[in-house]
């Protein structure tokens, strides 16, 4: 197993991007199990000889985290069935190892995503924590460093150690606690490692956030060089995410787990459902929202429109609204609660061909990122409610054909054949998936009269399949990913924003799904949801499913209601690499991707050739790919570990 020794020379920080990068070399080792041992003393000393360079330090302990930016490494987005990304290209931009786990590739001799070893694009977690733990032992040393600079510095790195800590928690459940780094001179039996009940650890990361919320600032006050840094939302928004998710099916009593045991008999998951770990999870959420709103954060109700946008209906500006939810830059966002980096990078995945010069440069925008039809089937109607629960939409023939007509010119182009089922849906529908036929207002044109639209049918049409290189195999984009104010066309300008990894949205979500568990469904609950709803201009919970639902009464039931705060959540933060991980604690994941991942017959021109859904990708999702196999080299070198369950 690798372990890994850090250089003296430490890449000095960008502030603005928290770039936290940082020479490294590898070395291997056949010792050392686990990479918990600290550097040798010369180096310590030098990392932490003055206030600048414990700084730096501090910033390398941030590395591990900033990485977690990119999508393409998350299994809450590759795995999720939200995205299909080719498989067969002849040369891939990037590392499609996470993509390619929901086809039944996961296994134990190479573990994709290898977040416990650093391996096949995974982040080595434990080299983190090491890191951490070092930052803690050393803190003292640089004489120059103030009082309150120690105590904020101490916190950040608690809350950092934590994290790293639960993000191995959610994947492989559960896992060693490193508590503090092993002395050099450490045993061979002593880095033997062992695995720790669930509920140990979680308890462990909840005292560790515990510690640091107190000491850490509530707002970013110098985001020019800050934006990145924990703050008291930040941590308690992630203190009530790992409470919920220790509350939720995969960990709490689930049955699959119940004689999942260490070498010495000790169960590792708890044996039966534990209700009180809802209510936890309520109360830390919220606390959570309570640090939120005190900082001033709040959801993103007010689009304010860039210069230059023109004959923008109300209609337009409230799927505008929905979508700068997210791409609106942080430092002006009221709903960011913490985002990983001031830039994510993937725009060029998500933005259809829409002008000529675009089609000429078509290598810049391969525009891989392809959406299924199950995930567009989420988004509600107009009326608020699913697609085939309302009594007035047409679910049987929605994929009949139908002429864009004035009443829709904002949505989708007059006079252009498209199917139904692109109608009459909800403004986050339209903010969040770009479609043949379908208006794309931006992209350098911020007249709404005269929008581009995407032509996607067949080889001739501007968006539509060219080679294998530059095609998008369903017919949908990701548009929410898109700023509307990037454009495509003779060449990329980008308008760069933040990947968040909680934003007010998702945290009421959370609240609310916590009440709906602990009483069921009450007005406070519902109102939670129905904040969210208003901002898309729908209307409240009860009133949506009595008026247009074949099922009127389901808001009013437990079960009813749980179903409704899900399918909220997916379609809020549809794209976000939280679906993913939401799927994997409700236990739900395995029916999302137990069918085909369909998509619409791309190389015909004729619109009803086209409109023929086929199948795109075929999962494999069993019981044993909730939780992560750990690699077997590990097993074999460690034999205090245990295999996770079924592999």
């Amino acid at each position: 197993m690798l372990i890994y020794k850090e250089m003296k020379s430490i890449m000095k920080f960008n502030y603005k991007h928290i770039g936290l990068l940082l020479l490294m070399v590898l070395s291997g080792s056949c010792k050392k199990y686990l990479d918990v041992v600290p550097p040798d003393v010369g180096t310590i000393d030098y990392a932490f000889r003055s206030k600048n360079e414990a700084e730096n330090y501090l910033f390398t302990c941030y590395s591990s985290v900033q990485q977690l930016n990119d999508l393409n490494r998350s299994a809450g987005f590759t795995t999720s069935g939200e995205i299909i990304f080719p498989l067969n290209l002849a040369n891939n931009p990037l590392d499609i190892t996470g993509y390619t786990l929901i086809t039944g590739t996961q296994n134990v001799g190479e573990p994709g995503l290898n977040f416990w070893d650093g391996r096949a694009n995974g982040t080595a977690m434990f080299v983190a924590i090491r890191r951490c733990n070092t930052m803690l032992e050393n803190i003292n040393k640089p004489a120059d460093l103030t009082a309150v600079e120690k105590k904020r510095w101490i916190a950040e790195t608690k809350f950092l150690k934590a994290y790293y800590h639960y993000y191995l928690m959610r994947m492989y459940g559960p896992i060693p606690i490193i508590d503090v780094n092993l002395p050099v001179e450490a045993s061979t039996a002593e880095v033997k490692v062992k695995r720790q009940p669930v509920d140990d650890v979680v308890n462990y990361i909840v005292g560790l956030l515990d510690q640091a919320i107190p000491d850490l600032p509530p707002t970013i006050d110098n985001p020019a060089k800050e934006l990145g840094r924990i703050t008291q939302p930040a941590a308690a928004a992630i203190k009530a995410e790992v409470l919920m998710t220790a509350a939720s099916p995969l960990f709490n009593g689930n049955p699959d787990y119940a004689n999942f045991k260490d070498k010495s008999g000790k169960n590792l998951f708890p044996t039966s459902f534990d209700a009180t770990k809802w209510q936890k999870a309520a109360a830390a959420c919220k606390t959570a929202i309570d640090y939120c709103e005190a900082a001033g954060l709040h959801l993103n109700t007010n689009f304010v429109p860039a210069p230059g946008v023109s004959n923008l209906p109300d209609s337009l500006k409230r799927v505008l609204t929905c979508q700068n939810a997210l791409t609106q830059k942080w430092d002006t966002n009221p709903e960011l609660i913490w985002s990983l980096s001031n830039i994510w990078h993937g725009q060029e995945y998500c933005i259809p061909r829409l002008t000529q010069k675009a089609n000429q440069n078509d290598n810049q925008n391969p525009a891989y990122y392809a959406v299924p039809i199950s995930t567009t089937e989420l988004f509600y109607t107009n009326k608020g409610v699913p697609i085939d629960e309302d009594t007035n939409w047409d679910y049987a023939d929605r994929n009949q054909l139908r002429t864009g007509d004035a009443a829709n010119f904002f949505y989708i182009k007059q006079g252009y054949q498209t199917v139904k089922a692109h109608f009459d849906r909800e403004p986050r529908f339209y903010g969040s998936i770009g479609f043949d036929g379908g208006i794309w207002f931006g992209d350098g044109i911020l007249d709404a009269k005269i929008a581009h639209y995407v032509p996607a049918r067949g080889v001739t049409s501007l968006a539509g399949p060219k080679t294998l290189q530059k095609s998008n195999i369903t017919g949908y984009w990701p548009k929410k990913l898109a700023n509307y104010l990037t454009v495509y066309d003779d060449g990329f300008n980008w308008t760069d924003f933040s990947m968040p990894v909680m934003r007010m949205a998702g945290l009421y979500l959370l609240y609310a799904e916590a009440l709906n568990e602990v009483n069921g469904p009450t007005a406070e609950a519902i109102s939670y949801v129905d904040r969210i709803r208003a901002r898309a201009g729908l209307d409240g919970v009860v009133n949506s499913w009595a008026a247009y639902s074949k099922n009127p009464s389901k808001p009013t039931t437990k079960e009813g209601l749980r179903s409704i705060i899900h399918q909220e959540r997916r379609i809020e933060l549809c794209f976000e690499g939280q679906s993913g991980w939401d799927l994997r604690r409700w236990k739900e994941l395995q029916g999302v991707l137990s069918t085909p991942l369909t998509g619409w017959s791309i190389y015909e021109e004729q619109a009803i050739n086209y409109y023929r859904a086929r199948n795109v990708e075929i999962p494999v999702f069993n019981t044993r790919d909730y939780l992560w196999p750990i690699w077997n080299n590990s097993i074999v070198v460690n034999d205090n570990l245990v295999q996770n369950p079924y592999w």
